[in-house]
């Protein structure tokens, strides 16, 4: 069982971390490496979320999840946040991940909603206290009803907030009503991080702390501009917010993160290959991403 050893600032703009693939579709562990550098030292990503659903976690073995987590850490563990995502719809398996991804090295854990089997307000509660229970690393909380078909009540978030290492929500439920409750409730230190690239601005607006985002890959440095403009500068945060409009409807054009890894092989990582059942992108789908970041001059 861990001992809480006190939380660690990770940052105000965190990445999920893709995962690219060889062509024979085992990982690219090189190709890691640079993706890792290249979010932190371009795209100025405080932190990294290592094994979220952008790196495809559901098609990612043990194995591959922990050699992930060793090579990020060895890129960048001494100047952003590792966070390692070891949240699954088994509590036993959970905790496994968990331990390891402490014993590895991680900076932090991030626990999904328990998915598919739909455990209920009482379920969640348990699911998320006993697993940070069980290590000394801080946690943060990842609710996505979208891809887990329940929502992490508010009450019970609040519950689970008076956890000592739980010190952090991602909040992605696609409600700006019940992320304002959040925002609104939880306690002095406890962080709100938007789940969702499209209304970081508004989740700051509402006392979010930050993002973990996907467009982070190929716009952090422009997300970083705004989220420290805010609310000092509100008219050139709230500028730099619609210039990213198009080109975060074009990197949720089609299932994350295939357009997200399209975008980066433009800028010439070999990271365009998904694991099935996720699929390339359409020539149409292409070329719609395409115009998005030719519009930033990219």
């Amino acid at each position: 069982m861990g001992s809480f050893s006190g939380p660690r600032d990770w940052g105000r703009l965190l990445t999920a971390l893709v995962t690219p693939f060889n062509e024979d579709g085992s990982v690219n562990y090189a190709e890691v490496a640079k993706i890792a550098a290249y979010s932190v030292d371009v795209q100025k990503n405080d932190g990294l979320v290592v094994n979220g659903t952008t790196g495809e976690s559901p098609t990612i073995t043990e194995e591959e999840k922990l050699k992930l987590l060793d090579v990020v850490l060895e890129t960048v563990g001494d100047r952003a946040a590792v966070v390692f995502g070891a949240g699954t719809y088994s509590t036993d398996e959970s905790i496994h991940l968990t331990r390891l991804g402490e014993k590895h090295g991680a900076h932090g854990i991030m626990l999904v909603n328990p998915y598919y089997n739909r455990p209920g307000q009482a379920g969640l509660y348990s699911h998320f206290s006993t697993v940070a229970k069980e290590t000394g690393l801080p946690v943060m909380l990842y609710n996505i009803q979208p891809r887990s078909a329940i929502n992490l009540e508010t009450p019970t978030l609040l519950r689970l907030a008076e956890m000592e290492n739980i010190v952090a929500v991602k909040e992605a439920s696609g409600s700006i009503t019940q992320i304002s409750e959040v925002a609104s409730l939880v306690p002095a230190g406890f962080r709100v991080y938007s789940g969702d690239d499209a209304i970081t601005l508004p989740v700051l607006s509402l006392g979010g702390y930050g993002i973990v985002s996907v467009i982070g890959h190929v716009v952090g440095a422009q997300i970083k501009s705004m989220i420290d403009a805010f609310p000092a500068d509100f008219k050139t945060a709230l500028s730099i917010h619609q210039s990213l409009i198009p080109v975060c409807k074009s990197l949720f054009s089609a299932p994350n993160p295939v357009p997200v890894k399209y975008a980066l092989s433009k800028k010439g990582f070999a990271c365009e290959k998904v694991r099935l059942p996720l699929v390339q992108l359409t020539d149409t789908e292409m070329s719609g991403i395409d115009s998005a970041l030719a519009q930033l001059g990219d």
